[in-house]
């Protein structure tokens, strides 16, 4: 394939981690997430608990489609002839199922979107790992072989910090004035095993996650006018005895209430990029539980996914590729992707063995 064959894409196809959509579904997910593990199912309903509480239908499909909408919008708008595709690794529809189609379809040079900002083996890598089962899935079933890029992250894009920056404003207003001296900016993401984020990055760009967490943060609370900020996290699962990234978020406002005299806390789910559960879970049930207890107001910033200035950002980093242009970048931790066939970011990178995460 020459250079300028590279960059003929035919299709763009929005890969995601996926989740259940009624009470039936949510063991048989589950099992996908937890493959290999030999968790029993009596375990898996006890972890299925909070999509019960909404009927067993994670909201992480539907708002899915809601940006693939505003993404066929987009290339409608600048002229640009790309159908849009969506797979999952854990639900339907499948990642190999979709893949499917796209050979049925004529494709064979895709561009690849995945719903995460960040590095690190969940946030990165899996979806490398997804776009070689793919790969193996089409030559297993004698179908055409198709060129997957992976595009590249953009938790530092412009685009998506002023997004997120007009959303911590919008929260700040909705915090009554007599609380707002006593109020504090917390920044979360999905935490992980401290081993995940020392490897993510390989060797020489450790902790390349949590880092770019931190960056995305700074950005947000500067263009937002926020002198102060804690980066907390959230969603942790597994073996309590392995470390993960802390302070964990409810954790974090039960004490600063206590020891700061903390009465609003405003909540930016900045490693999130739509409502997904660990958002209305975790935070708009768990965490304002725990927040009402100790008094605490909690004020939660929409995310960046369903507003159409997100979509644009996804085609202008199309138009990078394609466009051989400069990376918009604000930040100055590496931004890695544009990858092909699944190819690691770089030679050993986040090359170390994890449990998968069990929401979404």
């Amino acid at each position: 394939m020459t250079d300028s064959q590279e960059h003929d894409y035919d299709a763009l196809l929005v890969l995601s981690f996926g989740g259940p959509e009624g009470n039936e579904d949510v063991v048989p997910f589950l099992r996908n997430v937890t493959a290999g593990r030999g968790i029993p199912d009596e375990r898996l309903e006890e972890v299925g608990e909070h999509y019960y509480h909404f009927n067993g239908v994670s909201p992480i499909n539907e708002l899915n489609k809601e940006i693939i909408a505003n993404i066929e919008a987009e290339l409608a708008r600048r002229g640009m002839d790309l159908p849009v595709y969506f797979g999952n690794r854990n639900w339907h529809p499948l990642a190999g199922d979709t893949a499917e189609k796209m050979a049925a379809d004529g494709i064979r040079n895709a561009l690849v979107f995945a719903t995460s900002a960040w590095g690190g083996y969940s946030a990165c890598l899996q979806y490398d790992e997804d776009i070689r089962a793919m790969r193996r899935h089409l030559a297993d079933q004698g179908l055409p072989e198709i060129r997957f890029t992976k595009l590249r992250q953009f938790y530092s894009h412009p685009t998506f910090v002023t997004l997120m920056a007009d959303a911590v404003r919008e929260a700040y207003a909705g915090v009554p004035a007599e609380r707002r001296g006593q109020t504090r900016m917390l920044f979360t993401a999905h935490s992980v095993p401290n081993a995940a984020d020392d490897a993510s990055g390989g060797e020489g760009d450790k902790n390349l996650y949590s880092r770019q967490v931190a960056e995305a943060s700074q950005l947000i609370a500067e263009e937002a006018g926020v002198d102060s900020y804690d980066v907390v996290w959230q969603s942790r699962s597994g073996n309590p005895a392995t470390p993960w990234l802390e302070p964990d978020i409810v954790d974090h406002t039960e004490a600063i209430a206590e020891r700061d005299g903390v009465r609003a806390v405003v909540v930016c789910p900045v490693g999130f990029i739509s409502d997904h559960m660990e958002v209305l879970w975790d935070l708009d049930t768990e965490l304002k539980e725990a927040a009402d207890k100790v008094g605490v107001t909690l004020h939660r910033t929409r995310t960046a996914g369903p507003e159409q200035e997100f979509a644009g950002m996804v085609v202008d980093i199309i138009t990078e590729l394609t466009d051989d242009q400069p990376w918009a970048s604000l930040g100055e931790v590496t931004v890695s992707g544009c990858t092909v066939n699944g190819a690691p970011c770089f030679p050993g990178c986040c090359q170390i063995a994890r449990p998968k995460s069990a929401t979404a």
